[in-house]
């Protein structure tokens, strides 16, 4: 069974960065598209940004230009580069596979103070 290990999380100021990291264990990763998700208090999970298998790249509107993804085949691990961080960032982060989600790990805690 695959399982998903996020880190990487933590308390920054507003404008501040953070590097995520998401290690997934099993021999498709390398084959797969990968994701990386959030949930805000009190609001649905959302997705925030995508890559697949030939490192083409995807990301909501709303962390254009502020978050970079990123994967490494040989450590089967997916990074999430967030720069410029807003209070509206806040959330507990996780990663999945795009295409056919796995069990949720337990997630990082992001935390943005204005």
């Amino acid at each position: 069974q695959v399982q998903l290990v996020e880190s990487g999380g933590g308390l920054v100021q507003a404008g501040g960065s953070l590097r995520l990291s998401c290690a997934a264990s099993g021999s498709i990763f390398r084959f797969s598209a990968m994701g990386w998700y959030r949930q805000a208090p009190g609001k649905q999970r959302e997705w925030v940004a995508f890559i697949n298998s030939g490192f083409d790249t995807n990301y909501v509107d709303s962390v254009k230009g502020r978050f970079t993804i990123s994967r490494d085949n040989a450590k089967n691990t997916v990074y999430l580069q967030m720069n410029n961080l807003k209070p509206e960032d806040t959330a507990v982060y996780y990663c999945n596979f795009r295409d056919s989600l796995r069990p949720w790990g337990q997630g990082t805690q992001v935390t943005v103070s204005s």
